[in-house]
């Protein structure tokens, strides 16, 4: 088989993983357990598989799929939410907070390559960055119309109540990275 073949062939597979990947993150969007302002949802889970299977690199590709898919109106988000206005609204910092913990996911392990506590190191910090942008969206988005909040009080309603089954998320996405990703032999 010739090598302009072979390429052909590794960018169609990517191509298909990384759609795989976006639809695994609309799929655990849509598993959401309505909680205040901010559902819980598996989307978390989704976007540190797809970073844990697929690498920086093309997971990035993948959640920025995810996220124009959901901007062009498919309603890939929580409770079947698509549009800007999905991305404009309370919670869109988080959406757009996915996005960072992706390239820090890519950041770090092109630095220190993929052992797993590093895999697992990246992960935590991009979850820690995707709180960030969640919690100053949501207040700069929640102050604007009319209402008040602190930020801790938008801490506990945001983020405190989803650390335990983020880290949880983090640690299953890391397993099946490691069971998944040698199997498919990404």
């Amino acid at each position: 088989m010739s090598t302009a073949v072979m390429t052909s062939h590794a960018k169609i597979r990517d191509l298909a993983y990384i759609a795989l990947m976006a639809a695994l993150m609309a799929i655990c969007a849509w598993i959401t357990i309505p909680f205040g302002p901010v559902p819980f949802t598996l989307q978390t889970f989704g976007i540190f598989a797809a970073l844990g299977l697929l690498g920086g690199r093309r997971g990035t590709v993948a959640v920025l799929l995810y996220l124009l898919l959901g901007l062009v109106g498919l309603p890939v988000f929580a409770g079947f939410s698509a549009g800007a206005g999905a991305l404009l609204g309370v919670t869109g910092g988080y959406l757009i907070g996915f996005l960072a913990s992706a390239l820090v996911y890519w950041a770090v392990t092109a630095k220190l390559g993929t052992k797993p506590l590093v895999m697992a190191l990246a992960m935590v910090l991009g979850l820690v960055v995707c709180y960030a942008f969640g919690t100053v969206w949501f207040i700069q988005v929640y102050t604007s119309g009319g209402n008040a909040t602190t930020l801790l009080g938008t801490l506990g309603m945001c983020v405190f109540p989803y650390i335990i089954p983020d880290l949880i998320k983090i640690a299953l996405a890391l397993l099946v990275a490691k069971r998944v990703g040698h199997a498919i032999s990404l």
